[in-house]
């Protein structure tokens, strides 16, 4: 009803004005500005609207007299707008492919949209930063992040740095149990935990292990026996990895841990929230906000009844600070952060777009396109800071009606850059039941995770993910070392056309096992794997768990530290077509293969005899240039034959072992000379020079 007054309001002012008669005259525009008052017309710079849901509301009342005829702008003055709920668009807000809607930053302004909340009324108590916040102490309000002068500072933890060890497992271990057990409590070594903590209700313990980072609020503590037990469990038990190493974690949220520069404190029983400040930060200077709103913005179509959300764009905005923590039950053990929200959302979206906007400090994801979406771009934006992942598109299954699939949409040129802040778990960008969209150009770099995810479905079971494109991307830094079981790029699940190209990845680390460049898992089938360029990764540059006839043709694969290549279960069927790739190294083995049958021993075996002879059955492999400078051919070895035992079983017959004759490999100049054997083989060079966003459509996108 609210709503409906306003538009009507808005009806009555532009007929006032001569506008509703005449349907809509061209080159309607509209403006907001901080200062502004949602009382005004909002049609003039000098008297602009306040709010971008009151423009919304104006364009509403266009839309309500039919289809518009000609392109409405919205221009948002720069500053800041403080939000108080997210602004929600509907199919009536939207525009035509001849007249669409575009709300966009007046021309050499930076209009910031903030989901929090600026605290002031501090004072200064031992070194101390103190205020009482009375909606905290009502219950009200809660938060998990906080960010003084733009950067996240850390809730107390103990350890300051590093982490504690699980040191006993009363639910078992990965070799006692499935190591999917959902897992309740463990033992702890003295000193780790203490009952006597304030406020223990309130305490989290974050472990790290395999390829997830479960939160647990306690529920109680035995110290006679040392056994925390949480409210809810753990989807893993507490090893690191395949092995009875206890998991790393640490405890946060502690007052007794407020001990280090940039930790806080914030007491839920009394609203009292302490910082401890950085070197050169003063109460007079310091920006000190708090995250409220959950999100900033959804698109909200109706796609089976196909009342879509459509050509709509934003354009040059700013969003940053929203407030989210994980529900009771939830320990975010869904993979990739799955679970966790997005801060701007579409759901039956049609040819909508972002460009060259900025989501910083969030809570969750930044964007999430969901259900029943299609055509929609993603272009030359900037997502850092985020607590989990960058954008994660998902709809309909296979088994779900076809009006909610998901499909053709673009995200390219953006740089996403430290995500998985808070949800280390989370992937930069994460393609899951979704068909015929293009990754490209995008610079992905600093994230605790995986860079590019795509399928969702395990096994060879139907899979709505097929034809996707990932190509030109340049992911780095990744995984950094918490985590295990990781690729820059990661796959799983039947996905026929889709390519994975002209892809630069590089210093991917893990924490056990699994810091690999590309990595095809979990049935990954009919994907074709070209003209990629890894180097520097933990694990193999390229490996594959499980899948069905991958094409692997024309890549560089360099500087894997403990291997090169590795290869794990084996089927009754080929897994890859291995052709016309360049393997250089100087440390680690060639090539490694799982023993499925110990699996606490995952990926670190060398392989067996019996092992070779079940890889020839699977692989296929030839035209390929290996070379390590630093040892001769017949020091060459997989498992303990001879790269010459390997041809001579008929694989690699035609591969060579040879200098590559890159320009400069030290130095990861992976450009070949004219005399490099590789040529004979027929590969062909790898031009990387416009790989990650375009420098033309750059515009402001730095990190």
């Amino acid at each position: 009803m609210q709503r409906l007054m306003v538009v009507l309001m808005t009806m009555a002012l532009l007929a006032a004005a001569g506008f509703v008669c005449e349907r809509q005259p061209a080159g309607t525009v509209f403006y907001v500005a901080p200062e502004g008052d949602d009382s005004n017309l909002g049609m003039s710079p000098d008297k602009p609207f306040t709010t971008l849901a009151r423009a919304r509301d104006a364009v509403r009342a266009l839309t309500a007299q039919g289809p518009l005829l000609n392109p409405v702008t919205v221009y948002i003055r720069g500053g800041r707008y403080e939000m108080t709920s997210p602004v929600v668009f509907e199919p009536q807000d939207s525009g035509t492919a001849d007249a669409p809607v575009v709300y966009t930053a007046y021309p050499g302004e930076t209009p910031v949209f903030s989901g929090g909340r600026v605290l002031s009324g501090w004072r200064e108590e031992n070194g101390r930063w103190v205020i009482e916040i009375p909606e905290v102490k009502t219950g009200n309000w809660y938060f998990t992040q906080l960010y003084v002068n733009g950067k996240l500072r850390h809730r107390a933890r103990i350890p300051n740095k590093g982490f504690h060890r699980v040191a006993g497992f009363p639910e078992g271990t990965p070799r006692t149990v499935n190591y999917h057990t959902d897992c309740q409590s463990f033992e702890y070594a003295p000193g780790d935990i203490d009952p006597s903590w304030t406020n223990l209700d309130d305490v989290e313990v974050i472990v790290y292990h395999f390829w997830t980072d479960s939160h647990l609020p306690i529920q109680r503590i035995d110290p006679a026996k040392r056994i925390v037990t949480f409210k809810h469990k753990a989807g893993k038990v507490f090893t690191d990895d395949f092995s009875e190493n206890g998991a790393r974690y640490v405890v946060e949220n502690v007052y007794e841990g407020l001990d280090a520069p940039g930790e806080w404190y914030l007491n839920r029983k009394t609203g009292v929230l302490e910082y401890l400040p950085m070197p050169g930060e003063t109460l007079a200077t310091a920006e000190v906000i708090a995250p409220v709103i959950t999100e900033f913005m959804r698109l909200e179509g109706d796609p089976l009844n196909r009342r879509y959300v459509k050509h709509l764009t934003f354009r040059g905005l700013t969003f940053m600070y929203t407030n989210w923590r994980l529900p009771p039950g939830n320990s975010n053990d869904l993979q990739g952060s799955a679970s966790v929200p997005a801060a701007i959302t579409a759901t039956g979206a049609k040819y909508c777009s972002f460009e060259n906007c900025v989501v910083r400090n969030t809570g969750t994801w930044a964007f999430e396109l969901s259900s029943g979406s299609s055509h929609n771009r993603f272009v030359r934006n900037e997502i850092g800071y985020v607590a989990a992942g960058g954008f994660r598109v998902n709809g309909g299954t296979e088994n779900d009606h076809p009006l909610l699939h998901t499909g053709n949409n673009k995200i390219s040129d953006n740089t996403l850059h430290h995500y998985g802040e808070v949800y280390p778990s989370a992937v930069g960008i994460l393609l899951m039941h979704t068909f015929s969209n293009t990754i490209a150009h995008n610079k992905i770099h600093h994230g605790w995770y995986t860079g590019v995810s795509v399928g969702w479905q395990w096994g060879y079971q139907r899979n709505i993910s097929r034809d996707n494109i990932v190509e030109y991307n340049h992911i780095h830094n990744i995984g950094q070392g918490l985590l295990s079981d990781m690729g820059g790029i990661y796959t799983l699940g039947v996905s026929p056309g889709t390519v994975l190209r002209f892809n630069l990845i590089h210093d991917v680390d893990a924490n056990q096992y699994g810091g690999w460049g590309i990595y095809n898992d979990e049935g990954s089938t009919h994907i074709l794997v070209e003209n990629n360029i890894v180097y520097n990764t933990k694990f193999a540059g390229y490996n594959i768990h499980y899948a069905k006839e991958i094409t692997v043709r024309n890549n560089i694969f360099a500087f894997g530290r403990i291997e090169q290549l590795s290869f794990g279960r084996v089927e009754p069927h080929i897994s890859a077509f291995f052709e016309n790739n360049i393997i250089y190294w100087k440390e680690g083995v060639l090539m490694r293969q799982a023993k499925p049958d110990k699996p606490y021993l995952f990926y670190f075996n060398p392989i067996s005899e019996s092992g070779i002879r079940e890889m020839q059955k699977t692989i296929e492999c030839n035209w390929n240039l290996y070379f390590n400078p630093t040892v001769p051919v017949d020091s060459v070895k997989i498992g303990d034959k001879t790269l010459a035992d390997w041809q001579s079983s008929g694989k690699d017959v035609h591969s060579v072992y040879a200098d590559p004759m890159f320009v400069d490999p030290d130095n990861f100049d992976f450009r070949l000379k004219p005399e490099s054997a590789a040529f004979k083989l027929g590969f062909q060079p790898i031009d990387m020079t416009n790989v990650g966003p375009r420098k033309k459509q750059q515009g402001k996108i730095n990190s």
